[in-house]
């Protein structure tokens, strides 16, 4: 690294957050530079452990097939792993009895994958595969609180330890390079502003969706149903979402949402009540048929948030942003972890591209547009809902026309091969969303009929 991010060779890259984005990032950045520190909040747990540092930790999480390839690409084998280590590999639309806008998706055989899994046990898993790299060390247990350096360029960061009994005093860790992977609280803005430097611009949409998680035992299998799990999409017109996912330890994990003023409850015998909302009763009729493992555990801060370092301000070289200190979507449609991941490739080839010398703002750039498709499907699909804030929540001039088009392909992509195969590659970002206009999806989308779909949940695979 030279020229803007360092007129010298990178000596000491600073990662803020051991997030999987944090990590995945020093990662990268230990192909450049002599040493890097990750500065974490939390103290690291020695297993596959949930943290305080991840809120959702103990919420569902799924690997989608783009997160998949990007993990593959940077930690060689990782896949692998993680299958070895019992994460459950759920084929779409095959394994799942989904509803979505009004329509039981044909259980055909499976165009896409995703891995679901506790978070905790991925986290543990890339955290022992990056930290086993001695060019990375990690600084526990302690908070940034501020930059070095001025408006033209940070020189690195200050902090303080964490916990009872620690004194107030702060301690300089000086980089030539520092990176945010703080998530999605990040305080960029006051650290930037404390060396004189503009805050980017923040995008934001927010429809109040609130989600409840609780665990319970998996029951028996049922000679009726073969599929893995259950998926209630909400719409506009239907706010109420339930997903029901096996951990793949003899445990399911289930999650209900609804908006705001119609949260999802964390009391016991309430959370199973709430079902009921749904729908259709199989996810409460399956709730019935087992029996809790896990208290219920909320969580309420689900906006869309994009932060633009790629306009224009007094911004200082040496300083990137990554994960969800970036780009943060609404985890309901399950990207974060994928959008980590390609983050950290998007780093990489930056970084080697032979062709020019890395700047920050380019580098920066790169790491936008790695979130990009992401955030399109994200807040696309969210400021349709009903009571949607943000300035990102604002119609555009072709939403309209775009709304339309894709409702219908929703609607194909139910019962239409054709049509839910681009679906499943685009939303689980391995091809570009411009992969549901080409001729043949078009054709099907503009002129062919809306497909026949069950009448009722599809519980056995197609013949």
């Amino acid at each position: 690294m030279a020229d803007d991010l360092g007129r010298r060779a990178t000596r000491h890259a600073v990662v803020i957050g051991g997030s999987l984005a944090g990590l995945l990032a020093a990662r990268v950045l230990a192909e450049h530079a002599e040493k890097v520190t990750v500065v974490e909040r939390d103290r690291f747990p020695e297993g596959p452990d949930a943290r305080p540092g991840v809120p959702q930790g103990r919420h569902l999480h799924v690997l989608i097939a783009g997160g998949q390839q990007a993990f593959d690409e940077l930690l060689p084998g990782f896949m692998a792993e993680l299958k070895e280590l019992g994460a459950p590999r759920v084929g779409m639309p095959e394994d799942m009895v989904q509803l979505q806008s009004g329509r039981w998706f044909r259980r055909t055989p499976a165009t896409a994958h995703f891995y679901a899994g506790p978070r905790p046990q991925l986290e543990w898993l890339v955290r022992r595969r990056v930290l086993a790299d001695p060019r990375i060390e990690v600084v526990e247990g302690h908070e940034t609180v501020g930059l070095t350096g001025d408006s033209s360029r940070v020189r690195g960061v200050r902090l303080r330890e964490r916990g009872a009994g620690t004194g107030k005093e702060t301690r300089v860790l000086e980089a030539d390079l520092v990176v945010d992977a703080s998530g999605r609280s990040t305080k960029a803005a006051d650290w930037l502003a404390g060396i004189g430097a503009e805050a980017p611009h923040e995008e934001t949409l927010d429809t109040g969706l609130a989600y409840s998680t609780r665990v319970y035992r998996s029951p028996a299998a049922s000679p009726d149903d073969d599929s893995i799990g259950y998926n209630i999409v909400p719409n506009p017109s239907q706010v109420y979402g339930g997903v029901v996912l096996p951990l793949g330890d003899g445990r399911h994990l289930v999650t209900l949402s609804g908006l705001r003023g119609d949260e999802p409850p964390t009391e016991e015998g309430a959370f199973e009540e709430y079902a009921k909302r749904l729908p259709h009763p199989m996810v409460s009729d399956w709730l019935a048929r087992t029996e809790p493992v896990s208290p219920v555990y909320g969580f309420r801060g689900t906006a869309n948030i994009r932060r633009r370092y790629d306009r224009p301000g007094r911004r200082p070289a040496g300083f990137l942003a990554t994960g969800d200190a970036l780009c943060a979507f609404n985890p309901i449609y399950g990207q974060g972890m994928a959008v980590a991941a390609l983050s950290a490739v998007a780093l990489r080839r930056a970084l080697a591209d032979p062709k020019r010398t890395a700047t920050t703002r380019q580098v920066q750039r790169a790491l936008l547009d790695a979130s990009k498709q992401a955030w399109e499907i994200s807040a696309g699909a969210d400021k349709k809902m009903p009571g949607a804030t943000g300035d990102a929540a604002r119609p555009g001039r072709m939403d309209k026309v775009v709304g339309w088009y894709l409702g219908r392909v929703q609607e194909r992509a139910a019962g239409d091969p054709t049509v839910g195969a681009p679906f499943r590659a685009a939303t689980h970002l391995t091809a570009p969303l411009t992969a549901l206009f080409a001729p043949a999806v078009a054709k099907a989308v503009l002129f062919g009929p809306v497909p026949e779909t069950p009448a009722a949940p599809p519980l056995r695979r197609d013949a």
